[in-house]
């Protein structure tokens, strides 16, 4: 946030954001709040890539170029091997299971 001097003899300044005039006064004091808006965007920055981190085919801040999809394929990839293992495992249960009979029936 700066002010525009328009006539310093007189004390006038102009807030360029507003376009208010009025008089310099002094016993007011006038920070700059420039440094606090950078860190204001990357914060902002940051924020959008959390928020981009929940979207599989969303690119993000610190990874390499063409990985958009890598969490996307990890996904499926992750999804599959445990399908399959929950498969196998309901499978081998199901053999035993149906084993078990057949030798309680044959049994009798």
């Amino acid at each position: 946030m700066s002010m525009i001097r328009i006539a310093p003899e007189v004390h006038l300044v102009m807030d360029p954001d507003t376009a208010v005039v009025a008089e310099e006064r002094s016993d007011s004091i006038l920070y700059s709040m420039d440094p606090v808006f950078e860190r204001m965007d990357k914060l902002d920055g940051i924020a959008d890539d959390l928020l981009n981190s929940l979207a599989p085919s969303k690119p993000l801040m610190n990874s390499w170029p063409g990985r958009e999809n890598t969490s996307y394929m990890a996904g499926i990839y992750g999804n599959a091997f445990y399908g399959i293992v929950v498969g196998l495992a309901f499978s081998g249960l199901l053999a035993l299971i149906i084993f078990i009979q057949r030798l309680i029936q044959g049994g009798m």
